[in-house]
């Protein structure tokens, strides 16, 4: 399959690119590391009149930790590099975890970090991982910005809230609680075979007080909807209990019972997801809670 003709720009700055979709609009599509992009234009299931390509644009590729413990990514930074850098693996070791999850190392080569959360797939490892991690996004119009919280950033099947005329150029991923409010993560899935988009997924971080109780926890399931899939119901029970065994089982039998509405597909059925995400569950919080007190690498 061939695309559809359109018409190609290739920006070296953030300015150019931003005045290129501010021109075209709807009509235009940032390209990233076009590896989902470039498939569905082959397939003619998108087809931008205007492809305005961003990776001349040196500025959207940097990692960086912050004085005050935030990790900050560019856009444009390749997912191979998020993968095996040492302030990623120090400052958000979820990601550190995920990044080997995604497709293969060719794909996560051209892959970008920014791409994959702008893209939006439910099937996706990284916009689970920000939400759960309470990243911001930095948005630009022009020469206006806005910040978005990674759980409001995604709004359905493909969808973000950005408009045709924005660009995502930075994530910020904040520095989980450490001290007397200790914490954990953890980041699982199932996928049929590796590097295969996974069944199910999910994102847990569990905040505990000084007596050990949960303080905060967050459950993020993907493959399991039209995004990333927050489990408030479960997480909301655990809020001021220790995390006990049975604590973490009913939380995660809560979750695939009342939180995940997932659908049917030739890889696996509604019914199976929804035990894979109790069994899933139960294994991040365990993990996570485990991680917090100590008790895991």
């Amino acid at each position: 399959m061939k695309p559809a003709p359109f018409e190609y720009h290739a920006p070296n700055t953030t300015r150019e690119a931003l005045a290129l979709l501010a021109r075209h609009g709807y009509d235009a599509k940032p390209l990233a590391g076009g590896q989902s992009l470039v498939p569905m234009m082959n397939f003619r299931l998108a087809q931008p009149a205007i492809l305005v390509d961003l990776n001349h644009i040196a500025e959207l590729g940097f990692i960086r930790a912050e004085g005050n413990g935030e990790l900050h990514v560019g856009a444009m930074t390749r997912q191979r590099t998020v993968e095996f850098d040492p302030i990623v693996a120090r400052q958000a070791p979820m990601i550190h975890e995920a990044m080997p999850k995604i497709a293969y190392p060719q794909v996560r080569n051209r892959g970008t970090f920014g791409g994959s959360l702008a893209h939006a797939d439910p099937s996706a490892e990284l916009p689970a991982a920000a939400v759960a991690l309470n990243a911001r996004l930095r948005v630009l119009r022009g020469t206006t910005e806005r910040w978005v919280p990674a759980r409001e950033f995604f709004a359905g099947f493909f969808t973000t809230v950005m408009e045709p005329d924005e660009l995502l150029v930075e994530i910020v991923v904040p520095p989980l609680p450490a001290g007397e409010a200790r914490s954990g993560w953890s980041f699982l899935e199932v996928a049929r075979r590796h590097h295969d988009f996974a069944l199910v997924g999910v994102a847990a971080v569990v905040i505990l007080d000084g007596t050990d109780r949960c303080r905060d926890a967050r459950l993020v399931f993907f493959s399991v909807g039209d995004g990333p899939v927050q489990a408030l119901q479960a997480t909301e029970l655990l809020r001021g209990q220790p995390l006990t065994a049975e604590a973490i089982r009913e939380a995660a039998e809560l979750a695939a019972r009342a939180d995940v509405d997932p659908g049917s597909d030739i890889n696996a059925s509604a019914d199976y997801r929804r035990h894979l995400v109790g069994v899933l569950g139960r294994r991040a919080l365990t993990e996570a809670a485990a991680r917090a007190t100590g008790g895991a690498a």
